[in-house]
């Protein structure tokens, strides 16, 4: 990555509130972009964005993405250079209760942002996030292409599908023509500290531990493509980089760990509990639970080959560098500082 291709940069972030999002206005600003938040407010009376300061995007709108004219407003006061849109509603187990909502946020949405920034002046490129949960999952377990197909059994698996479909309708019809250069990109299943979500198993974890509960595990022996945010953000900043500067990089790509990684949901509450110095126990539900893939991967070797990115933490790494942030703020630790300590320690060299 480059910090001086972000210096004085005009970015739009959509999804700057959420836990990912917190993260990538941080590390931009820390760069010296100026970052415009588009975004609802956040979840949840624990949220990182309010942890930062609530600062961490400047101007920044509340903004619906189901609302064009308030998407619009946003979009005309940003100006922007490039967009990385990552807002979306982004947890299967909710899309399965709220699937109208997530696809209305996760495709409708999405087309509002796009019809919003068609036409605009001075805009060069658009990133859109969508997941790894885009392929059409056969079972088998083999990492995913990004010339398989596209699919999706779940609401959110397959809204972020559809997203990846109107994105692309739109860069065919407006914005490439127009110069304007637009990409998708799949990450993984993206852990890190200050994650405070429902639903999702390293904030599950950190509850246990804070709570002195015990850890109840739905899907011990699933394996996902686990990845450290700052891996993840670094792909997405490495991915605009090439796209602004060079015309054949690739439109749609994936991000994530390294083909031969591969740590059971199980095995990672273990290494997080034992990291972050605790000896929660742990018990399984044996409850029907909504359907979700029991395996998942992708294959990130077009990024290492197109960009010459991979990422800089093994499975590990990345789960132990969580624990050492939750550690370290349950202790009192300032989230902004911790965040941006982390940010520069990955940038001078991999985690012991």
């Amino acid at each position: 990555m480059d910090p001086a291709f972000w210096s004085g940069r005009r970015v739009l972030l959509t999804g700057h509130t959420g836990f990912k999002g917190s993260w990538a206005a941080l590390w931009l600003r820390h760069m010296g972009a100026q970052v415009h938040g588009l975004a609802l407010a956040p979840e949840g009376p624990a949220n990182l964005y309010e942890k930062l300061g609530g600062v961490v995007a400047e101007p920044q709108a509340w903004c619906d993405l189901r609302d064009l004219d308030a998407v619009r407003c946003a979009v005309d006061a940003a100006r922007p250079d490039f967009v990385l849109h990552m807002a979306a509603q982004a947890f299967v187990r909710r899309s399965y209760a709220e699937p109208v909502a997530t696809f209305e946020t996760n495709v409708q949405g999405t087309v509002n942002l796009l019809e919003a920034l068609r036409g605009q002046e001075g805009l060069r490129g658009i990133v859109a996030v969508t997941s790894d949960k885009v392929y059409r999952n056969d079972g088998s377990g083999r990492a995913f292409r990004e010339t398989d197909p596209l699919g999706g059994c779940d609401p959110y698996s397959a809204s972020k599908a559809a997203c990846e479909h109107a994105v692309a309708a739109y860069a065919a019809s407006f914005f490439e023509p127009a110069g304007v250069r637009v990409a998708t990109v799949r990450g993984g299943n993206v852990i890190g500290g200050g994650d405070f979500s429902q639903d999702r198993i390293l904030p599950d974890i950190w509850r246990a531990i804070a709570t002195d509960k015990p850890l109840v595990m739905r899907n011990p022996a699933s394996t996902r493509p686990w990845q450290h945010v700052l891996d993840c953000l670094s792909g997405y900043f490495t991915l605009a980089e090439y796209l602004l500067s060079d015309a054949s990089t690739p439109r749609q790509i994936n991000i994530g760990p390294s083909l031969d990684a591969t740590l059971p949901v199980l095995r990672l509450a273990e290494i997080f509990i034992r990291s972050y110095g605790a000896d929660t126990a742990i018990e399984f539900d044996p409850t029907p639970q909504p359907p979700e893939a029991p395996h998942l991967s992708i294959d990130p070797c077009l990024a290492a080959e197109r960009l010459g990115w991979q990422g800089s933490l093994d499975m590990e790494q990345a789960v132990r560098l969580t624990a050492e942030w939750y550690a370290r703020h349950d202790r009192g630790g300032d989230a902004r500082a911790l965040c941006l300590e982390q940010i520069d320690q990955y940038l001078t060299g991999p985690a012991s």
